[in-house]
């Protein structure tokens, strides 16, 4: 009787042997979704009807469409998740339905960004929400996202030093953060990639101090926003609401640009107006701003 390792070793070198179909063989076994038994069946049929590995395995029913999108993301360096994977949260549809035409209309927001800012050797950006449960924090988390399937080293900052969210978001487990930072009691450890996303990393607000303003005003935020640029290709901030109060100035200023996160029929056009005014009078550059539809 053969050994079984023998027996999986055709597979593997026939995988071995092919160019794109073999990635896509290889993903699928180093994933677990085939075992090498089910590998040559999928090789037999690809050589029998001339259809592609992906395709020759779902007709099998040994894997999913879902399975060959996923591995057609890692060949393509387009990194995203299967519903309920590495836990993080489930509105964040970048990271698990990136096809949707919500984020259709992300990366195309990412494109606009891209030339109009980031292109004219800009690195930081503040998204500014107008009113509070406008969607600024989801919309800045998932902005990170599509900037880091991009190849940008991204850092996403959570610059809420009154409401945090983006530690539930991305699923982090308690720890210090910018304000621990800023009063001198971490330092840049308190960044923590996203292991999901290899260019994608947070740095979570860390402890709720009582002063948050004065934290965000003092001239050590302008030495951190120095330092993150020369780190990251992209630096997002995500602040408290306008209308709560001005940590979203302080930051924004140190920024040197902000967009604006509106809610339809939810946002009042004065606040727009209000906040972009005070921008605007703080040296920032209003880059535009997004309605939100939830």
């Amino acid at each position: 009787m053969n050994s079984p390792i023998l027996n999986t070793r055709p597979a593997a070198h026939e995988l071995e042997r092919q160019s794109a179909e073999t990635s896509m063989g290889a993903l699928l076994l180093d994933s677990g979704k085939l075992n090498p038994e089910d590998a040559e069946r999928v090789l037999r049929m690809q050589k029998e009807t001339g259809i592609r590995f992906g395709e020759a395995a779902v007709r099998l029913g040994l894997v999913s469409e879902d399975d060959i999108q996923q591995v057609l993301a890692r060949q393509f360096s387009y990194p995203y998740l299967q519903k309920g994977q590495a836990g993080l949260s489930p509105k964040l549809l970048a990271a698990y339905d990136p096809f949707c035409p919500q984020v259709e209309s992300l990366r195309a927001i990412r494109s606009q960004l891209m030339l109009r800012w980031f292109a004219r050797g800009r690195r930081a950006l503040a998204i500014v929400g107008v009113d509070p449960e406008d969607g600024a924090a989801l919309f800045a988390s998932n902005l990170a996202i599509v900037f880091s399937q991009l190849g940008e080293q991204t850092l996403l900052v959570d610059a809420n030093l009154r409401a945090p969210r983006q530690q539930d978001a991305f699923a982090l487990k308690p720890r210090q953060g910018l304000s621990d930072l800023l009063a001198g009691r971490a330092d840049l450890d308190v960044i923590a990639r996203v292991p999901a996303f290899v260019d994608l990393s947070i740095m979570p607000a860390g402890t709720l101090p009582p002063n948050p303003q004065e934290l965000l005003a003092r001239e050590g935020f302008r030495n951190l926003n120095t330092q993150l640029e020369s780190r990251y290709d992209i630096v997002l901030y995500d602040v408290p609401p306008f209308q709560v109060g001005v940590d979203s100035v302080a930051v924004a200023s140190r920024a040197g640009g902000a967009l604006l996160v509106t809610r339809k029929n939810y946002t009042r056009i004065s606040h727009i107006g209000r906040a972009a005014e005070q921008l605007v009078d703080a040296g920032c550059e209003v880059l535009g701003s997004v309605v939100m539809e939830f």
